[in-house]
């Protein structure tokens, strides 16, 4: 690889992890899974997008808001088209489900492996780790509409404004 090709690698993957994170907190299934190798295994026997678009619709049913904040990222490049990396995040997330008032944080590391298909880089794994969850104490999503710019504190528009999200749950407003 020649060092822009190098540089260029290291650019593509780090977008891979944000939008990972921009994709989930939107619950955007389709650019989600389009992050992934066509063949990519879930569980133990199980294969491709069809399959990773049924665990992570489980998955975020379990769960009403998230915020996934995507910090240090190191990426080791194999060859031209193999990588692997390790990826921080901090996650606030309303535990439980739409209607829970409980709102925990997480630490988490995300170890994943990624694969260079097409000109472009995808995930074949994402293994996720916590590194520790706990309890806020406030549910942020209880408060009073910040009405921004006005006031600074309170609840703001977002995510349940984004169509993607509103799709997911089938909602057509807050």
């Amino acid at each position: 690889m020649t060092d822009v090709q190098r540089l260029l690698a290291y650019e593509e993957i780090r977008q891979l992890a944000s939008r990972y994170a921009i994709y989930s907190d939107a619950r955007d299934m389709n650019a989600l899974v389009g992050l992934f190798v066509s063949d990519v295994r879930v569980g133990r026997d199980t294969y491709g997008h069809e399959a990773l678009r049924k665990d992570f619709d489980a998955s975020f049913r379990r769960v009403g808001v998230t915020f996934l904040q995507v910090g240090s990222h190191l990426i080791d490049i194999v060859d031209e088209d193999h990588a692997s990396g390790i990826v921080y995040c901090r996650g606030e997330i309303q535990d439980g489900g739409l209607d829970s008032d409980r709102w925990i944080i997480h630490a988490i590391q995300y170890h994943d492996s990624y694969e260079r298909r097409e000109e472009r880089w995808l995930f074949v794994r994402r293994k996720h780790y916590l590194v520790y969850g706990s309890e806020l104490g406030v549910n942020p999503l209880r408060l009073e509409p910040a009405n921004w710019p006005k006031s600074q504190t309170g609840m703001g528009s977002h995510p349940h404004t984004l169509e993607s999200w509103q799709q997911f749950w089938g909602e057509t407003s807050r």
